[in-house]
Order: C-alpha cells, then structure tokens, then sequence
C-alpha cells in the first residue's frame, strides 16, 4: 500500500484516478481548495492553492507521502514552471515518485513525436503549451538535483465522465439534436483521444514501476480524422451526421473560437 497525494483530486483526471488508487487498497490524501469530495470518508483532504507554494507546503506539514500526482493546471491564471518546482520542493521530504501530468501539448506543431522530441520552448504563443513543458523541465531538473524519481505523463485529447470543457458533449448535443456539425477545412486534421480511467491507470503504472522514474509517456488511442470522429460518434448514437466542411479562414473570420464560444469545432479541438 503506497501513501498517495492527489493534487486536483475531484477533477475530470482526478476522480477516476482517485477511484483506482482506492480500489487498489492505497491510502489516498486529495489536496484542493474547497471542502468536500464524492468519495466521503474512504480519502483524507488537505486545502490550497497548488499555484501558492507556501500554501501547499502549509498543507502538506506533518503528512507523509510516497506518491504525489499532480493533476492541476489552472486555466484561469495559468500554472507557471515555478510554481509547479515550487510545489515538488514542498512535497518532496521521503517521496517515492513525483508523477506530473503534462500533455501532448509540449509537442511542436507538425509531428509525429515520440517521447524523446524536444518540447517547445516556455516562450512558445501557446501558453497552456509553454507552461506545460516550464512545468516538465522544472521536475525533471528537480530530480536530477536531488535524485527525486519523477515521471511525467502526456495525455493527448482527454474525455469521460466530468469533463468542463465543451468536447466530446459539443458533438453529442448537435448529433442528437439533428444540427449541423462544421468540419474545418477537409476534416483530414489527425486527432488522437484517451479515456479519463486510461490515465488513471496509466498514472498509477508510472507511479508504481521501476522503469517510470526519470520518463515521460505519451497517452493515446489510435489517430483518426476529425470527420472520421464525427462520424464514429454519429454510428454510437443512431444518427446519420450532417457534416458541412468550412474552410478555417472562413469559420476564424466569422468569429469561431478555439477555447470558448462560440466555438466552431469543440475546445481547443482544431
């Protein structure tokens, strides 16, 4: 049985991972910022802001780990590659495996990568992608430091129960509604898609195995085109899908967004 602290414990990558640290007999410790988890006296929880160091390191004071997993990314404000070296500094004292959830997003546009590509650069536009790599480097020249074992995991489009952002559900509600769904461009654009209980699990692989420390895994399922996953989610739910291809010039000078509405393809989809 490892001593396991979920930071981000009741989100969409939270829950399911919280609920496979259970089931696996670990004792499990949720840190967030308000009161209250659905998993009632089964965890314990501890309050802070994950981007205010001293506030986790307050949080953390006299609690022992083995496992940290480190699941927050605030979209609000951002998570900055020193708040997240701020917050391994803080949780470090007898930790076995420090396990970051970072995101394909580290990657360059273009591709394929693997593991080993170079990740962008903390000055890259994309500040959700720039701060995700700051926030790799900051672990990994953390655990070369120290000899902390650390591993980082890089979930491509996640999706499942819980999910706050307006993906797969954006697709849902038009289906079954009978609406038109916009395809950008051609629809040959490559997406890749991984289940919240698959990075769960995955998490915890790289928490519990020798071969995790000092690693970074890329998480997806097999690549298909944004028109062929339309179109598999209109098979599932029993309709046939009204796709109208758009160019992107087109749907961007209208006024669709990426991130929030009005969206022309789901968040951060396209």
């Amino acid at each position: 049985m490892a001593r396991a602290l979920v930071i981000g414990g009741t989100s969409l990558i939270g829950r399911p991972l919280v609920r496979t640290l259970l089931e696996g007999g670990h004792d499990v410790t949720i840190m967030h910022r308000s009161p209250g988890t659905p998993f009632g006296d089964r965890v314990r929880e501890v309050h802070a802001d994950r981007n205010d160091p001293d506030a986790v390191a307050s949080a953390v004071e006299g609690h022992a780990f083995d496992w940290v997993f480190d699941n927050v990314y605030d979209w609000a404000r951002g998570t900055t590659g020193e708040q997240v070296a701020g917050t391994v500094t803080a949780v470090a004292p007898g930790l076995e495996r420090y396990v970051y959830m970072s995101s394909v997003a580290v990657y360059p546009e273009g591709g394929p990568w693997d593991e080993s590509a170079e990740m962008v650069p903390g000055t890259d536009p994309n500040m959700y992608a720039a701060q995700k790599a700051d926030g790799e480097r900051a672990v990994f020249a953390y655990a070369a430091q120290t000899g902390l074992a650390v591993s980082t995991v890089r979930p491509a489009f996640v999706y499942g129960p819980h999910n706050p952002f307006d993906r797969e559900a954006f697709f849902w509600d038009r289906l079954l509604a009978k609406r038109p769904i916009l395809i950008p461009g051609d629809g040959t654009r490559v997406m890749q898609w991984v289940h919240t209980d698959d990075v769960a699990r995955a998490s915890v692989a790289a928490a519990s195995m020798d071969a995790g420390a000092g690693e970074a895994f890329n998480l997806a399922g097999p690549p298909v085109t944004q028109r062929q996953f339309v179109e598999i989610l209109a098979e599932v739910a029993g309709v046939e899908a009204d796709l109208v291809p758009v160019p992107r010039e087109m749907l961007v000078a209208a006024g669709g967004q990426l991130m929030e509405p009005p969206l022309y393809f789901g968040a951060y989809l396209d």
